[in-house]
């Protein structure tokens, strides 16, 4: 029986309140989740050149070819295993977790062992940022307005790199993660509006001061 087959509505920890619903929900995909938060590829890059350098190292020192081919196998299948847990780990986790967005905030549910789930209103999120690659699968960091903050480790993977002391979580290795961008930003901007703040481009400071240098006393003249 899965762990999540008591929710009452897929990825949330309850049934929505009255005038809230589900605009979308999405999941990692697992492949880029391995290399792009668990970093597999590097991890068989390794291994694979550490086989290589005992190979090498074994001949230079004498040995025959055989044991040290022997070496070399030996290598390449704990690089293997290390690989195997690794994307397993982020199958596991690409399956376990959703991004749910509705119309009054963003829900993180995820958690291979012990789930986590976390709701993030909107006018909670201070800015969004996107990053796509050349298929289209992309993250989308959340950076926290002053005052909110969730611990890094209890975010892992779903957070952004490095950000340590001032974690933002991510939407991670996301599929159409510019549509997802778009909708977010729409929600955003909806709540800002809905709390008087719009958003506004702050205007250039040299059009800011100019009038201001402008105002002089009456009858006062310009200083030669």
């Amino acid at each position: 029986m899965s762990e999540h087959a008591g929710e009452p509505i897929r990825g949330l920890p309850g049934h929505l309140p009255a005038g809230e619903h589900i605009l979308w929900q999405g999941a990692p995909d697992w492949r880029t989740l391995s290399r792009s938060a668990l970093k597999a590829h590097w991890v068989a890059v390794y291994f694979g050149g550490q086989a290589v350098w005992n190979v090498g190292s074994q001949m230079a020192s004498g040995a025959a070819l055989a044991p040290a081919l022997g070496i070399g196998v030996l290598t390449l299948a704990v690089g293997a295993v290390a690989v195997g847990l690794l994307v397993l780990y982020a199958w596991l986790n690409a399956r376990t977790t959703v991004y749910t967005l509705t119309n009054k905030r963003f829900v993180l549910r995820h958690g291979v062992a012990l789930s986590k789930c976390f709701n993030i209103p909107y006018p909670t999120i201070a800015a969004a940022g996107l990053k796509v690659d050349a298929k289209g699968v992309g993250d989308i960091p959340l950076g926290l307005a002053k005052g909110y903050k969730v611990a890094y480790p209890h975010l892992w993977p779903h957070a952004r790199p490095w950000r340590i002391v001032t974690p933002e979580p991510m939407m991670r290795a996301l599929p159409e993660a510019a549509t997802v961008a778009e909708m977010l930003s729409r929600q955003l901007q909806l709540a800002a509006r809905a709390a008087d703040k719009p958003f506004v481009a702050e205007a250039p400071r040299a059009a800011v001061e100019a009038p201001a240098r402008k105002r002089r006393p009456a009858g006062q003249t310009a200083a030669a």
